[in-house]
């Protein structure tokens, strides 16, 4: 299986769907990574050449009449590009963490998480500047779980409506009237230079997003985990703070079939973690929080992990079947 050896002077190969967010987060990376292996970052025929983009198209690209759900869920659109990573075809891969399923193929692995975004959903709406602002039985576009039961459960008489697509899909859907408001991830409207779109953001306390939301995760084969570049694109807060979100993800069974959100911040050197778990209608809601004290602790992403697991399981053991279809 070939790997990226330290000094290797062969250019590092990044997967990345084919979307206008996928691309600009990739490119973001790509930068970075040359960088990391000695190019100028602004010489874009530098970056090409040391750390070329391999766009890949997924499943989840092709099929966008159908919840991902129906369709093999969160994996639908890494499952090409991790085949190609394990082929030797790639080097790495670039994805928005929120994507990543709980447990990855064997051989490979998240070995960088840079700095966070914004983790906030934002709410986007031409008759409204909050989900409570709304109509009585508006419409509300998704094609996520999570947020069809989390806004049901402030709003039971909205109307949902499946709404899949990329970014622009749904802003074209939404000003073509197919839905009186949708939610977006803030941090991908930012990426895209459409931070100005949303009407309001979603506190991410009372209605925690999905586990890792605004994080990009560089997916590597487990070998090359170590190599220098991969090491200089981690933040270690973001790190252990996503560690908390998808250690309750793990511990729920998270996928596209379960309304889960976790949000996880420090306080000083304090870790805080809300989790929570929703029936699809929203009529039932499942939450515990928690924290760590990471002050003095050699494996700081170890503990938050456990502190994840430890509340997911806390909630599952509370809502048994009722969150899951």
């Amino acid at each position: 299986m070939p790997t990226q050896p330290p000094g290797s002077k062969a250019p590092v190969r990044i997967g990345a769907r084919g979307s206008k967010l996928s691309l600009a987060q990739a490119g973001m990376m790509q930068r970075r990574i040359a960088q990391a292996l000695g190019a100028d970052p602004a010489d874009a025929a530098e970056v090409e050449r040391v750390a070329p983009l391999v766009v890949i198209t997924t499943t989840g690209d092709r099929v966008q009449d159908r919840r991902l759900l129906e369709i093999g869920g969160k994996g639908m659109f890494t499952k090409e590009i991790e085949e190609a990573m394990l082929e030797g075809r790639i080097d790495c891969a670039v994805h928005s963490l929120k994507d990543m399923p709980a447990v990855l193929p064997d051989g490979l692995c998240i070995a960088a998480i840079p700095e966070r975004e914004d983790p906030r959903d934002a709410f986007l709406s031409h008759i409204a500047d909050s989900l409570e602002a709304l109509p009585q039985g508006a419409r509300l576009g998704t094609a996520s779980l999570r947020r069809q039961a989390q806004c049901l459960h402030r709003r039971p008489d909205l109307q949902v409506n499946m709404l899949r697509g990329n970014v622009d899909t749904r802003l074209a859907k939404l000003a073509a009237g197919e839905a009186d408001a949708i939610l977006l991830a803030y941090a991908g409207l930012k990426r895209l230079g459409l931070g100005n779109f949303a009407r309001g953001l979603i506190d991410p306390i009372a209605c925690p997003p999905a586990p890792g939301q605004g994080a990009l995760a560089i997916e590597t084969r487990i070998a090359d985990r170590d190599l220098p570049w991969v090491a200089a694109l981690r933040d270690h807060g973001t790190t252990v703070a996503v560690a908390a979100e998808r250690g309750a993800l793990m511990a729920l069974e998270g996928s596209c079939k379960t309304a889960i959100g976790a949000h996880a911040w420090f306080e000083g050197a304090r870790l805080q973690l809300v989790v929570e778990a929703l029936s699809p209608d929203g009529v039932r809601r499942f939450r515990h929080a928690g924290e760590a004290d990471l002050t003095e602790l050699a494996d700081a992403e170890a503990s938050a992990r456990a502190l994840g697991v430890s509340l997911g399981e806390a909630v599952r053991a509370e809502a048994g079947d009722a969150i899951f279809i």
